[in-house]
């Protein structure tokens, strides 16, 4: 027999040996679940292309929280649905829109258990479904930044305790950053959608938000899929415009990003897994294609191993109320 000095499968010999020397852990700490929240009452409307997530009103939402909060699940995101739109995307920084009633109705019920974090983005509430403000066929940048600053000062003041910028505006951390000091909001944080690639895998979540696009695509301000250096330039400047996390998106098909950009920061970093790649492991593992628990966390340990500190996962419920980890 062979003389091996090496055997690299001694530790891998069974389930404790190979937990005690696992070079990649997860824990509960680093997941954030999204929400979609609208007007009315006693709404929980399942969105066909995302199974098991739903639409709901600020009072059903806060019921579900309480369900996932006894999970462990105490970072949520908040997205905005079925406002009413117009070009200056004006119910966007309404303090009647639905995200500002679930923030002040969750922080009554639950305080500090909860932390809040709220999208920031015009798709929602414009009747074109583009992230900004037109002239013509143009995403105007300037114009586009200081409505989202009024959308994020609006979140801080119901008392959101985190806003994230998912535009891909120029400038536009820097800018609220700016507007929320001088409003005296300094303790809001920000995390910014510093990578944000013009992705087919959002198709979901376009059903879940009702924010497709009236005409064209978002290739003008999303980046380019095929750039990796853009993206670590993108995430330096919004780093030093004082975003406090910054984000890869989507995930899954970006993990050489997730990796690089860790290489070149410091600040914490999230990834999101996105509609798409959500939508696709159910699919697949409703028709018996795939065993769902494996092909989840194999997702979610390829995140972290490739550098994300955070993760946004619309699976992040099945995780913790399964308990697949």
């Amino acid at each position: 027999m062979q003389h091996l000095i090496s055997r690299p499968r001694r530790l891998r010999k069974n389930t404790i040996i190979r937990n005690m020397v696992a070079e990649t852990r997860l824990s509960k700490d680093m997941f954030i679940y999204p929400y979609f929240v609208m007007h009315g009452q006693n709404i929980k409307h399942a969105i066909n292309a995302m199974p098991g997530i739903y639409h709901f009103s600020p009072d059903t939402l806060v019921k579900d929280v309480s369900e996932v909060l006894k999970l462990g699940v105490n970072k949520i995101l908040l997205f905005g649905v079925g406002e009413e739109k117009d070009a200056e995307a004006t119910s966007s920084y309404a303090m009647s829109n639905a995200v500002a009633n679930a923030i002040r109705l969750l922080k009554a019920e639950f305080g500090n258990d909860i932390y809040i974090i709220t999208d920031v983005c015009l798709c929602a509430y414009t009747d074109h479904g583009h992230c900004g403000v037109l002239h013509g066929h143009t995403i105007t940048n300037d114009e586009s930044i200081d409505i989202l600053c009024k959308m994020a000062l609006m979140h801080a003041e119901a008392g959101s305790d985190m806003v994230a910028p998912s535009d891909m505006m120029d400038g536009r951390v820097g800018a609220i950053r700016d507007h929320l000091d001088e409003n005296k909001f300094t303790d809001t944080a920000i995390m910014s959608y510093s990578v944000k690639y013009a992705s087919a895998y959002y198709g979901p979540f376009r059903e879940a938000a009702d924010s497709a696009p009236s005409f064209g695509d978002r290739k003008s301000y999303q980046m380019d899929t095929r750039n990796v250096i853009e993206g670590i330039k993108e995430a330096q400047i919004d780093e030093d415009e004082g975003a406090d996390i910054l984000m890869v998106k989507p995930a899954l098909a970006y993990l050489d990003v997730i990796s690089k950009v860790k290489q070149n920061t410091n600040l914490p970093l999230a990834c999101y897994n996105v509609s798409g790649e959500y939508s696709m492991v159910k699919a697949a593992a409703q028709l018996n294609y795939i065993d769902e628990q494996k092909i989840v966390m194999e997702n979610m340990y390829a995140f972290a191993r490739a550098g994300a500190d955070i993760i946004i996962s619309y699976h992040a419920r099945d995780i913790f109320e399964k308990k697949w980890m």
